[in-house]
């Protein structure tokens, strides 16, 4: 018998929305969503083509009591969705900082479920953080104003490899204060 690892970080419910830990049943639609060059050329770190075995290393990293960075599942099941929408992720820094990241499958984009997430994140503030970070692909102003709904600033222009693009990418930096 293999049994989960309980991961120490909150349940955040919204109207809509559990922001729930990580699980290891979650890789099936992990593996889905991850594997759509649609979801893996806006991120940083996802590869296109996925290689195999590569959610599961996520998901065992992902529930390390040594990791960075944590990582909730936008479950959906509270309002007749799927248990598995997107992930919101909080890595820490230093000095009361993160750096906040998400992605949410195709057939929910433009529903408002990463704004709700991303707002119900910040409003919780598990690390208790003064500081959030969040950046984004200049070719992806959907995900920036999920950011400026959430009370982010933008902060300036940066650029970041991506992984499944292969290259250096523009990025749009915001940053929100929350204490």
């Amino acid at each position: 018998m293999k049994l989960d690892a309980i991961v120490n970080q909150p349940v955040i419910e919204t109207e809509r929305l559990i922001l729930r830990p990580l699980r290891r049943s979650d890789v099936g639609l992990l593996e889905l969503y991850g594997s759509d060059a649609r979801v893996a050329s806006m991120t940083q770190s996802i590869p296109h083509p996925l290689p195999p075995g590569a959610i599961e290393a996520y998901v065992n990293r992902s529930l390390s009591d040594d990791r960075d960075e944590d990582v909730w599942v936008l479950d959906g099941t509270v309002s007749g969705l799927s248990e598995l929408l997107g992930l919101i992720t909080l890595k820490q820094m230093d000095r009361e900082q993160s750096e906040i990241g998400y992605w949410i499958g195709p057939a929910f984009w433009n529903t408002g479920l990463a704004s709700e997430a991303v707002r119900a994140l910040v409003e919780a503030n598990p690390h208790a953080d003064k500081t959030m970070f969040g950046s984004v692909f200049q070719d992806n102003p959907a995900s920036a104003r999920v950011l400026t709904n959430a009370g982010f600033q933008y902060l300036g222009d940066a650029e970041t490899y991506a992984v499944a693009r292969g290259r250096t990418v523009p990025t749009w930096t915001y940053l929100k204060r929350l204490a």
